[in-house]
């Protein structure tokens, strides 16, 4: 018999738009693919090289978006008008669309409320039901779906 998952009822999540996903003061990794870096340089309009050379960094065998050096919150956060925006956030990476349902925090209710710390968008706002979770844990090549 299959275990069910804990959040077999859903989970509340909405993004207050405070960018802490996207803040340090802790380094991080902000991974991102080879059709995402094409994307996210069209959206800028500039070459790929370009994007690679000023927004981007090796890390091991994948790539990952480099942060501000003083802040270590991801190079495209900016605030507007009060608010934290990506200013990439239509083409933003698979690691960013799909927080706060990362499989590390959806291990169990107390890793959930873990993150929690440093979301206060979770557990308020929209229900996303189970399917609509499992949807978006699984989602890895969302550009398909934008064509």
């Amino acid at each position: 018999m299959k275990k069910e998952l804990w959040y077999v009822a859903g989970l509340h999540f909405e993004c207050t738009e405070c960018g802490k996903c996207c803040s340090g003061p802790e380094e991080g990794v902000i991974w991102i693919t080879k059709p995402e870096i094409e994307l996210a340089a069209e959206f800028l309009k500039i070459p790929v090289e370009q994007f690679k050379k000023q927004y981007l960094k090796r890390a091991g065998l994948r790539t990952t978006i480099i942060e501000q050096s003083s802040t270590k919150d991801c190079i495209f956060l900016r605030e507007v008008k009060g608010k934290k925006q990506c200013m990439i956030y239509p083409v933003r990476p698979n690691q960013c669309r799909t927080w706060p349902f990362w499989a590390s925090n959806l291990t169990s209710p107390n890793t959930w409320n873990e993150a929690l710390r440093s979301c206060p968008g979770i557990n308020r706002g929209k229900l996303y039901n189970f399917e609509e979770i499992q949807k978006i844990k699984k989602t890895l090549k969302w550009w398909k779906d934008k064509k």
